[in-house]
């Protein structure tokens, strides 16, 4: 909160009531000159005046002073991890209850009810039956809404309709998620052209250290985007083989070349795993066994710290500035045991039943237990 907004706000409130002074004054029991001086700022009203006047102008006493109740970055984050790990130790309706009670504290901090929303959707899993999931997902919806309504921050309310299409996905709205997405998403759109005009513009003004850094986060991100988008290009194409192959090696030569099982673990995992499941269902035994081999070994490197961290290398050396300044700082969104609760029973899909007896494959089931 920066300044209180009081004398603004009575000649506001005034004004859209369509009154005097002197009938304000009336109303209040103070007289005409008090009023004046109190939209001048040469004085305020008197504490135990405040709710009469919140009642005449039917708003709350914060609003009528303008107080905006905000938090900073790092208390953000701070509440984030908080309840990320009360959902992972405590019943999910508790922690449900402390964080809608949070949000209707700060429900004009959006940049704290952004990171609710991120906390819910990667949590509403654990809520009991598909009912009470499908309920918040709706609130994680909702609460978008409300973001981008009333949030005045530009970057904000862009990443907030994304985060509400990804509620809307899982609701099964494909309808809302195209409308609110597709335009934007056009490859031909030139906001598509910004990063590089940008780094550009660092290298002409003379802001080499910028440029790196940027370049550096546009390649990760790049990196990132293409994996991701072949995990679901292979849940896609699950049924043919002839499809799936040709990707499951080009992504391999890419993690080898840029280091990416250890350099993000987590995303290599989640390819690995999806490719083990290709291979399974059509049958090739010792190449769902490689993947799942690989697919273990990306999550000891993963649990190696007890800390999730988000992290550079050799060669990305200027990005974890980049995940520092993020909202979200560079932890991991959901809480490290819970994370490795899930992947431990990752195996148990019934893709994999044809695995089942296998040597190899009862060897990494172990090896996966074994992580810590």
């Amino acid at each position: 909160m920066d300044k209180l907004n009081i004398a603004e706000n009575i000649v506001r409130l005034r004004h859209e009531k369509k009154i005097t002074q002197e009938r304000l004054a009336e109303f209040v029991g103070v007289t005409k000159a008090s009023v004046s001086k109190w939209e001048t700022g040469q004085s305020m009203p008197d504490i135990v005046i405040l709710p009469r006047l919140a009642t005449f102008f039917d708003v709350t006493v914060d609003e009528l002073i303008g107080y905006v109740p905000q938090l900073s970055k790092e208390q953000i984050r701070r509440l984030y991890q908080e309840f990320a790990s009360g959902f992972a130790n405590a019943p999910f309706e508790d922690v449900m209850a402390k964080t809608q009670a949070y949000v209707k504290k700060y429900y004009s901090c959006y940049a704290f009810l952004f990171q609710i929303c991120v906390l819910w959707l990667n949590h509403y899993m654990l809520a009991e039956g598909e009912q009470r999931q499908k309920e918040v997902l709706e609130s994680i919806a909702g609460l978008c809404e409300h973001i981008k309504v009333n949030c005045r921050d530009v970057r904000l309310s862009d990443d907030v309709i994304v985060l509400q299409a990804m509620a809307n996905l899982f609701l099964g709205r494909p309808r809302e998620v195209m409308d609110a997405l597709e335009d934007a998403s056009k490859p031909n759109r030139l906001m598509g052209q910004s990063g590089m005009i940008l780094m550009q513009a660092y290298a002409m003004a003379g802001e080499s250290h910028k440029a790196e850094s940027f370049m550096q986060v546009s390649m990760y991100n790049a990196l990132i985007s293409l994996v991701g988008t072949a995990v679901r290009y292979l849940s896609m194409h699950m049924a043919d083989l002839s499809a799936c192959e040709p990707t499951i090696e080009r992504i391999g030569k890419v993690d080898e070349v840029y280091a990416l099982s250890k350099l993000n673990p987590n995303l290599i995992a989640g390819f690995a795993y999806q490719a083990a499941l290709c291979y399974a269902l059509h049958g090739k035994k010792q190449k769902a066994l490689a993947c799942i081999e690989h697919y273990v070994l990306c999550l000891k490197e993963l649990f190696s710290s007890e800390i999730l961290l988000l992290h550079g290398d050799d060669y990305f050396n200027e990005i974890e500035a980049w995940f520092e300044e993020a909202e979200g700082g560079a932890d991991a969104p959901r809480d490290r045991q819970l994370v490795l609760e899930d992947a431990k029973q990752s195996l148990d899909n019934p893709v994999f039943a044809a695995l089942e007896g296998e040597d190899g494959f009862e060897v990494i089931k172990k090896k996966l237990k074994e992580i810590k």
